[in-house]
Order: structure tokens, then C-alpha cells, then sequence
């Protein structure tokens, strides 16, 4: 009886936590099809697409968007590049420095990206980076590469070394198993680092806000600014139809690769007994 209660209080409890997280997004849709939207949570009276009419030009969301897919795409790129480079020797040659240098990046990690904008922007001055998408990508890259290469290692120790031996007696050199053997088998865990790392770049504000200058160049995650008038007036119908479409990248990245990283790691018997 009391393992009955205790399934039906959590049960409840996952409830209350999802209705929690569900609130906003319900907001959120409702409030980017109302005219007349405010910070209630209500159905629209009158559904109307003219929240969306409004954001949709190119000034609004067509530039910011394709800047941030260029600038997010290309620093995940780097990072996961980086990230397989950095944990492959860290994975397969044993080292006493392989635990301080893993726990030293971590630590780098817990650094708050305020503390280390002032001399980096001082840096991207006299370097002649700033206001530049591909500077600004290096240095998002930059910043989340440790946890990237945590998490290689972790997904890259589960692939068998025996099938890289056989590689090698086969001739190929380390770089060649790396790419041809050990990445395709962990391909689940590189796009669990590739998901993992688009979306915390995606969210990102305070970087390219500080590296950023011309309105040109400024990705959808400054732009959303726009919406906040100087008097302290939101403008929230247009601002949720614009995070409904904000959010749809990382929604169908996560979509596109989820049934791949569902699968987990079939290395098909290449192990054999």
C-alpha cells in the first residue's frame, strides 16, 4: 500500500513539474496568434497570424536568423571538431595527467562568462576581431569545447580499442581509425555533443552582444531586444511569435538527430569472442 501512494505521489509530483515547464510554452503559443496578448496566460479571442506578418521581414528575423545559424553552425563545427581531436588521446593513451588536465578544463568551465569578457574584448580589439561573425564563433567554440571534450571521451571509451588494433594491422594510422572507425561507431555520441553544443550556443546572448556592433551582424538571440521599447512597453504578441520561430532551429536539429541518437551504439559483432 505504501509503494502504491508512493508511485502515486510521484506521479504527481512529475506532474506538477511538467505543467511547470508547459505553462510558458503554452503562453507562448497562445500569445504569438492574439492581437491583444499580455502577460495572462489566455486563450486568444480572436486568433490572428498578424504577429507573425510583423515579424517576418527581413530586418526582424530574416538577417538575425541567418546570422545565428552562421554563427552557431560554424563555432559547432569547430567545437565538435576540436572535441574529437582533444579526447582521442585522452580516450586511448594512458597518461597521470590525463585526470588533472580532464578536471583542469572542467574547472574552466565554472568560470562565469562575465568574469572573462573584459580582457577578452580587450584582446578582440588589439587582434581586430571585434564585430565579426567568425571571431565571435572562435570564441564561442572556444568556451564550449571543455564540456564538449568531456563528453567525447565519455561516448569515445565505449568503443572497443580491439577495433582500432585491427585497423591498425591493417595499415591504417591513428587519424585514419579515428575517422573511419572509432567516430562512425560513436556517431550517436557526436551528435549528442553536436545537439548539445548548437543549442548552448544558440541561447547565447551576452557574447555576441558584447563582440557585436553593427545591426547587420547581430544574431536573432540580440535582435529579440527590439521587441522592449525604451518606455518599458513589450510588444508580447510579436515578441512570442518571434521566439516561436527563434526556437524552431534547435527544435528541428534536436527532431532530426533524436531517432539516431535514440539507437545508441551498435558496433553490429565487430567484437568477436
Amino acid at each position: 500500500m505504501r509503494g502504491v501512494r508512493r508511485g502515486r505521489a510521484a506521479d504527481v509530483a512529475l506532474l506538477l513539474v511538467a505543467g511547470a515547464f508547459l505553462l510558458p510554452l503554452a503562453w507562448l503559443v497562445s500569445a504569438s496568434v492574439d492581437g491583444r496578448a499580455d502577460l495572462r496566460a489566455s486563450p486568444p479571442r480572436e486568433p490572428t497570424l498578424e504577429n507573425y506578418r510583423a515579424v517576418l521581414t527581413e530586418e526582424i528575423t530574416f538577417t538575425p536568423m541567418a546570422n545565428s545559424l552562421l554563427l552557431c553552425g560554424g563555432a559547432t563545427l569547430v567545437t565538435v571538431c576540436c572535441a574529437a581531436l582533444a579526447a582521442y588521446p585522452l580516450s586511448r593513451y594512458r597518461s597521470r595527467l590525463t585526470r588533472p588536465y580532464l578536471l583542469t578544463i572542467l574547472f574552466t568551465t565554472s568560470l562565469p562568462i562575465t568574469a572573462i569578457m573584459v580582457p577578452v574584448y580587450g584582446l578582440f580589439v588589439r587582434v581586430e576581431l571585434v564585430d565579426t561573425l567568425w571571431g565571435t564563433a572562435l570564441f564561442l567554440a572556444t568556451a564550449q569545447l571543455p564540456i564538449a571534450v568531456w563528453l567525447m571521451k565519455s561516448f569515445m571509451d565505449g568503443v572497443p580499442r580491439a577495433l582500432e588494433e585491427a585497423a591498425w594491422t591493417d595499415g591504417a594510422s591513428p587519424t585514419q581509425s579515428l575517422v573511419r572507425v572509432v567516430l562512425p561507431l560513436m556517431a550517436p555520441g557526436v551528435l549528442v555533443v553536436t545537439v548539445f553544443s548548437f543549442v548552448a550556443m544558440w541561447g547565447n546572448f551576452f557574447v555576441p552582444f558584447m563582440l557585436l556592433l553593427t545591426p547587420e551582424n547581430m544574431p536573432a538571440s540580440v535582435s529579440v531586444f527590439t521587441f522592449f521599447g525604451n518606455t518599458g512597453s513589450v510588444l508580447y504578441g510579436q515578441l512570442a511569435a518571434f521566439s516561436m520561430l527563434y526556437s524552431t532551429p534547435a527544435v528541428l536539429l534536436y527532431v532530426l538527430v533524436s531517432r539516431r541518437i535514440g539507437t545508441g551504439f551498435t558496433l553490429g559483432g565487430g567484437v568477436k569472442g
